[in-house]
């Protein structure tokens, strides 16, 4: 009788872990993923992407996990075959967003600002050219981003180049909110206390895994918190390419995502 396989929960970031730069993903990288579901794995995507630009890219890697992070972890969806895209929001956490966007903006003039309610729908000031915003959306006025309640804000600044966008975020002060800096003058503010760390040991929990049995794999700012909680008793893994504070936050680095990284340390599960 063959041994029964104590099954990983493995958490993977999209863009710059699973994903190119160019928007493709590697066969290196399907293949992994595959095997790992087929063995019985939890592999699932937890990402700073709104619900309706992640759940495309699971039918890209031919999986259906029971729960998907999305929106830096204030939205958890959870597989309904009934349900649009056979997901449903489970867990949603909101906040008020009108203090953190008027202290912002007297700091960041020309940014461009964009707020995504519970429902996945984004407001926005400026058009903001990325795949990780769904196309649910429609152009606002600032005041208009005031009204409704958020799970996540973005905040692009194309006047910044990364230093100086490190040194005004510092100088707010940001205070009763969670945020992640991205690689470019990019901003991400999502409720206190919430993160993809937060969401993910939710999702632990509901599926009976230990925390021995968790990996996260990240390269951004936004996955410092969940890297840190993988590596506490798991595997945190940052891609090669990471930012030195988030390659500090786990405790294995693997190749660039250029050097499929994501797929040769699935391989090692």
């Amino acid at each position: 009788m063959s041994a029964v396989v104590e099954r990983w929960l493995v958490a993977l970031d999209i863009d710059g872990t699973t994903m190119h730069e160019d928007g493709t993903i590697s066969d290196a990288i399907i293949e992994q993923v595959q095997r790992l579901e087929a063995a019985g794995h939890a592999v699932m995507l937890a990402t700073g992407r709104s619900a309706a630009a992640a759940l495309p890219v699971l039918d890209r890697l031919s999986i259906t996990p029971q729960y998907v992070v999305c929106s830096n972890g204030a939205i958890t969806m959870h597989r309904d075959a009934s349900a649009p895209m056979g997901y449903r929001r489970e867990w949603v956490e909101t906040f008020d967003p009108s203090d953190v966007l008027n202290s912002i903006r007297p700091h960041l003039v020309n940014a461009r600002f964009a707020v995504e309610d519970e429902h996945g729908f984004y407001r926005y000031t400026e058009p903001i050219p990325d795949a990780t915003i769904g196309m649910d959306s429609e152009h606002v006025d600032f005041d208009e981003l005031l009204r409704h309640r958020a799970t996540r804000v973005v905040v692009i600044s194309p006047d910044h180049d990364m230093e100086d966008f490190l040194a005004v975020v510092e100088r707010m002060g940001l205070s009763r909110v969670s945020y992640a800096i991205g690689w470019t003058a990019w901003l991400d503010i999502a409720p206190d206390g919430v993160n993809k760390a937060t969401a993910m040991e939710r999702v632990r929990v509901e599926l009976g895994i230990s925390r021995e049995r968790v990996m996260a794999v990240g390269d951004g700012r936004n996955d410092i918190d969940m890297l840190n909680w993988a590596a506490e008793q798991g595997r945190g893994v940052a891609m090669g390419e990471s930012p030195d504070d988030v390659l500090a936050a786990g405790n294995e680095v693997t190749a660039t995502v250029v050097d499929d990284g994501l797929a040769l340390v699935l391989a090692t599960l």
